[in-house]
């Protein structure tokens, strides 16, 4: 009981790394004129999606590769933090460039027989909206690129320490799949409580400077990434 408490713990932990938060926040920023409502469904589903992508790489991956017995070279671990702190610096130029000129923009919609809301991200013109087969999960893509870096850590039972050594094959996926159960709980807390600062009203009246902070920070940390890896 206490190795799957310590999983979670560090779970959670995990899920707040400053490269997942701040590309949570990237991929939330979307039309400074939307409605607060608007604001906090894109937010929360940004989050959520961008949990359920990293922590279910890291699950199957690290659980497929205990069981077959492989271990990852360290380059892939390298090259994971690289694609991390480079897809930040690419949201970053997109939040810059949605702040200049408006084309980036999310909508909500109903889909399917479930008539539940679904939140989409779209680059280009309204006009030009594309149709609803086109529709994109970019946020659980994302999250699962930034799980690479962690894929190597996690195979070897880094984030356990010693405690591990005796423990079955079974416990060990026990101890992956609540680690990701962790991950997904951190992850969508900072979804709710960064959906209520989008919709807050000194943000509204930031508007457009609010978007260009985010965007040059996200370049920020994805340079300090990739120079610092």
């Amino acid at each position: 009981m206490l190795l799957l408490t310590s999983a979670l713990a560090l779970g959670f932990l995990h899920g707040l790394g400053a490269d997942h938060l701040m590309a949570i926040a990237a991929l939330s920023m979307g039309r400074t004129g939307d409605a607060p409502a608007v604001r906090r469904a894109h937010a929360m589903a940004v989050a959520v999606r961008f949990a359920a992508g990293h922590a279910l790489l890291l699950a199957l991956g690290a659980g497929g590769l205990i069981v077959l017995g492989w271990s990852l070279p360290l380059i892939v671990e390298r090259s994971g933090e690289m694609l991390g702190g480079g897809l930040l610096i690419v949201f970053g130029v997109i939040g810059l460039w949605s702040v200049a000129t408006d084309r980036v923009y999310g909508h909500t919609h109903v889909q399917g027989h479930d008539h539940h809301a679904h939140f989409h991200l779209h680059v280009g013109r309204r006009a030009r909206h594309p149709l609803p087969s086109a529709h994109s999960h970019l946020p659980a893509l994302v999250g699962a690129a930034f799980a690479v870096s962690s894929l190597r850590a996690l195979t070897m039972l880094a984030p356990f320490g010693h405690r591990v050594g005796t423990a079955s094959i079974a416990m060990l996926l026990a101890l992956i799949v609540v680690f990701a159960v962790g991950i997904l709980l951190s992850m969508s807390l900072f979804g709710v409580a960064f959906a209520r600062l989008m919709s807050a009203s000194v943000v509204q009246r930031l508007g457009r400077a609010a978007g260009a902070v985010m965007a040059s920070a996200s370049i920020a940390l994805g340079l300090y990434w990739v120079i610092g890896n």
